[in-house]
């Protein structure tokens, strides 16, 4: 059985090394060490890069890509399935949750839209101005901030193409990314601006570096369901 120095692991599977770093923390890949210091890793890494980036788009969370895993290297599909069975149905149960929450979102910004395009009242806002529409907690301005959310979108997906690994979660989304002083300066600039775009409080934002990469936890609020499927939801 042979081995495999990071470079040749990624050159092997097209997983950056910083991934491969990544998924080493995690507990997804183990490796050994040369007498100088070196990683070196099996077939059984090797094979199992060919299930984890499959599971990731998925949508599975390294936790339950990790205990598949264990299933995986026996060898045995019928345990693997078994195993995935449960995880695909729960996703579907999510994807259908979140999709049913977006139209219902669509739904009263259509609304908003026509109650907006109607002649507008003399004086004041009012009940049926649209400016002003009913929520869960008592009326809340309506924001005007389409062109602020299009430019967070633009620079979120120019993000997404530096990333080395990215898992959704329940309620947002970690990113991975390389670890450079220029991606450092620009998450760290998105961030703060999702912060403070985020009047209410409704997002967390965590950024954590390491000696190898930069770790970036988005999580949003249950009311925020359109802007969790901005941040979760676009392609890596």
């Amino acid at each position: 059985m042979g081995t495999y120095r990071i470079s040749e692991l990624a050159e092997r599977s097209g997983v950056p090394a910083t991934t491969l770093r990544y998924y080493e923390a995690e507990g997804l890949l183990l490796a050994g060490r040369t007498s100088s210091g070196y990683r070196v890793y099996d077939e059984t890494s090797a094979q199992r890069l060919e299930f984890i980036p499959s599971a990731k788009m998925l949508g599975l969370a390294l936790e339950e890509i990790r205990e598949l895993l264990a299933v995986w290297d026996s060898g045995v599909c019928a345990h693997v399935r078994d195993g995935m069975l449960p995880l695909v149905t729960q996703r579907i149960e999510d994807a259908d949750r979140r999709r049913a929450e977006l139209a219902a979102f669509s739904a009263r910004l259509a609304q908003v839209h026509a109650m907006l395009a109607m002649p507008a009242p003399k004086g004041a806002c009012g009940p049926a101005c649209g400016c002003v529409v009913e929520g869960g907690s008592g009326p809340v301005l309506v924001e005007l901030v389409a062109a602020h959310a299009d430019d967070r979108t633009r620079r979120w997906r120019r993000l997404l193409t530096q990333a080395s690994a990215r898992e959704e979660l329940p309620d947002g989304v970690r990113v991975v990314f390389p670890l450079t002083a220029a991606l450092v300066a620009e998450v760290a600039d998105w961030a703060a601006a999702q912060l403070g775009e985020d009047g209410s409080g409704g997002t967390g934002v965590t950024l954590h570096l390491t000696t190898d990469w930069i770790e970036l936890t988005v999580r949003i609020a249950e009311s925020g369901a359109a802007m969790l499927a901005d941040v979760a939801g676009l392609p890596a």
